[in-house]
């Protein structure tokens, strides 16, 4: 039995179709917070249980009979994105998890400009402190994030952004297939994976020539400052938390934590991952 957690989730639920592709339905399991949104997995054979991070009585009864546990990260910042953490991690154990895997990131360090990856190295000591087999997964930064931060663009052609550094921007759809392979061939990795990565690093100059190739039309790179970016994120009601949290990705960025390509990705999928040009125009078209 594999337990996915997060199943209705961006990353969590294209997991969940890839495992389905590899395995009967009954080998498959989701712990959501809210099982209605889950409701055709459930008809589809997949056991669905309510499981909520900040309730480990109902982790515990979600991760029953876990030979491997999926944690996908949560969508949480600082002391309350680790303490969810551990409570999944101790259920996990709790339940006679074989093995937990993490939805970590590439950069994770304690010493990282960028909040979540500070989280994700607190998360893998926790992992580590267990005693369990684990695998942290040092997934690509999403390029759906990139898109995020392109969307006044796609309106002005102007990406208008703090000054950045090279990040290898990573498809959804790619790391679901690359985590599906691990989980079916179990301990193909001890502790953290190399990072997991699109082909190719690329900042916001880089994105900019990509955008206007794809699209036809001409995109300028501004470069704002730091300090105006975030009075700019406030103004148009992002709390300042969110404001620095936006700000800390730049920062990493520009230290170069975000800039390593590697072919495990490719290894894994059996084929080249997919570039950030085809992830912007399939979602640009849609």
């Amino acid at each position: 039995m594999i337990i996915v957690t997060g199943a209705t989730g961006k990353l969590g639920r294209r997991t969940v179709e890839r495992l389905l592709e590899r395995l009967p339905a009954d080998r498959v399991g989701v712990s959501v917070r809210d099982p209605r949104k889950a409701r055709d997995l459930a008809e589809r054979g997949v056991r669905v249980r309510q499981g909520s991070f900040d309730d480990p009585a109902s982790l515990l009864h979600a991760f029953e009979g876990a030979e491997q546990l999926l944690l996908v990260s949560l969508d949480r910042t600082g002391e309350e994105c680790v303490a969810g953490h551990r409570a999944a991690i101790d259920a996990a154990v709790k339940a006679g998890a074989g093995r937990i895997l993490y939805t970590s990131q590439m950069g994770a360090a304690h010493d990282s400009r960028f909040q979540a990856c500070r989280d994700h190295a607190r998360t893998e000591d926790l992992l580590r402190a267990t005693g369990l087999p684990w695998t942290a997964l040092r997934n690509g930064f999403y390029a759906a994030s990139a898109l995020q931060f392109l969307e006044s663009a796609r309106r002005t052609g102007d990406i208008a952004l703090p000054a950045d550094g090279p990040v290898a921007w990573t498809d959804h759809d790619d790391l679901a297939e690359a985590t599906a392979a691990i989980l079916t061939d179990e301990g193909r990795f001890e502790g953290p994976t190399p990072p997991l990565t699109g082909p190719a690093a690329l900042d916001f100059d880089a994105v900019a020539e990509t955008a206007a190739k794809a699209t036809g039309r001409p995109f300028t790179r501004t470069v704002v400052p730091d300090d105006a970016f975030r009075e700019q994120a406030l103004a148009h009601g992002a709390p300042a938390p969110i404001a620095d949290l936006m700000l800390s990705i730049f920062a990493a960025a520009r230290n170069g934590e975000f800039t390593a390509v590697d072919p495990t990705l490719a290894e894994l999928i059996g084929r080249e991952p997919t570039t950030f040009r085809t992830v912007l125009e399939h979602t640009w078209a849609a």
